[in-house]
């Protein structure tokens, strides 16, 4: 009997951590879009020897994809978000030349890089993402 107490206790312990985990996770009321337009571009780069092959960027449900892409160094065009815009994303593939290669993924947003993420070994996959 005190058995079965103990396994109630602790399980409902777990319980309200979790529940209480998942509510502190809630969004704040006070996080809204963007309220004006930026200028953002997405750049690559990766380490010597190594091969960018594909890149999905953009922002909100406005996403493009290129593939087929070639080099260590890849940068988009300067696209201007509206406001309103809540998220920014760069996700990006590469092929390492060794187990030490790097491939950075950079977001720009007016002139200034806000977010950068990295991936390291023979296989790249680096990815970047933004709240506005």
């Amino acid at each position: 009997m005190k058995n079965i107490k103990i396994k109630t206790f602790v399980l409902s312990f777990f319980a309200l951590v979790l529940f209480t985990g998942l509510m502190s996770c809630k969004k704040d009321e006070g996080e809204s879009p963007s309220k004006s337009s930026h200028k953002v571009v997405f750049k690559l780069e990766a380490s010597s020897g190594s091969n960018i092959s594909t890149v999905v960027y953009g922002y909100d449900s406005q996403i493009t994809t290129a593939t087929s892409l070639s080099g260590t160094t890849w940068t988009s065009q300067e696209i201007t978000v509206p406001a309103g815009t809540i998220s920014i994303n760069i996700a990006a593939n590469a092929i390492g030349a060794n187990a030490n290669s790097t491939l950075k993924a950079q977001i720009y947003v007016d002139g200034e890089l806000k977010r950068e993420g990295t991936s390291s070994g023979a296989i790249l996959s680096a990815s970047a993402s933004l709240s506005l």
